[in-house]
C-alpha cells in the first residue's frame, strides 16, 4: 500500500510517499513543492496542486496523512493555510484517497516518544527509522516523512486518542486490541514483560 504524507504550507509544502507491506516501510520519494512567494494565492494553489497531481499520478497512493490544523496567531495565515489544505484534499479525494490528519504533537510522540520534541529531533529520528540520510533536507520534507510514517504505523494508543477526539476520519470501527496483540506490539517494539 502506498501512503502520502503532507506537511502543508503556502510557500513550501512537504510531501513523502511511503510503501508499506510485510512489516516494513520503504521510502519511494520525498521533498518539497515550492510555490513562488511573490505570486497571488490562486497561482500558488494552482502550482502546488499541479505538482502534487503529477506525483499522485506517478505513485497512485491509497491514503493521505496530513498535518492537522493549528491555531495561528495571524488569522490571514490560518486562512491561507486552509486554502492550501482544501486544495490538497480535493486533489487527493478526486483520486479516491482516504484521509487522516495528525496534530504535530501526535506525530512528534509517534516518531520520538516525546510530544514536545523539536523539529530537528523529529527529523533525526524519522531518518533513523526509515534508514535514510537527511543531508540538507528542508524541515517541511522531514515533517512530511514523519507524518507519512505516523500514518503507516498507527499506535493503538494514538488510534484510540484520535477516535475519541474525532480527528481521524474513518468509515469503519476497528475491534479492540486483544491482550495477545498488545503483547505482540510490546515485543515488536523491543519491550519485555
Amino acid at each position: 500500500m502506498i501512503i502520502l504524507g503532507i506537511d502543508p504550507g503556502s510557500i513550501t509544502t512537504g510531501y513523502a510517499f511511503l510503501e508499506t507491506g510485510e512489516n516494513k516501510v520503504r521510502v519511494l520519494e520525498y521533498g518539497v513543492l515550492h510555490a513562488p512567494a511573490g505570486h497571488a494565492l490562486e497561482d500558488r494553489l494552482l502550482h502546488i496542486v499541479s505538482e502534487l497531481e503529477r506525483l499522485l499520478d506517478k505513485y497512485h497512493p491509497v491514503s493521505l496523512g496530513m498535518e492537522g490544523v493549528f491555531f495561528a496567531k495571524n488569522a490571514r495565515s490560518a486562512l491561507v493555510l486552509g486554502h492550501i489544505r482544501g486544495a490538497i484534499l480535493v486533489a487527493c479525494r478526486k483520486r479516491g484517497l482516504s484521509y487522516s490528519e495528525y496534530s504535530p504533537r501526535v506525530v512528534k510522540q509517534a516518531i520520538t516518544g516525546d510530544g514536545g520534541a523539536s523539529k530537528e529531533q523529529v527529523a533525526n529520528m524519522v531518518f533513523a527509522r526509515l534508514g535514510i540520510s537527511g543531508g540538507d533536507l528542508p524541515l517541511d520534507a522531514s515533517d512530511a516523512l514523519a507524518i507519512a510514517w505516523t500514518h503507516a504505523n498507527p499506535s493503538p494508543l494514538n488510534e484510540a486518542v484520535l477516535q475519541v477526539m474525532g480527528k481521524k476520519k474513518t468509515v469503519s470501527r476497528k475491534k479492540k486490541a486483544t491482550t495477545k496483540q498488545w503483547l505482540d506490539l510490546i515485543e515488536k517494539m523491543g519491550g519485555k514483560l
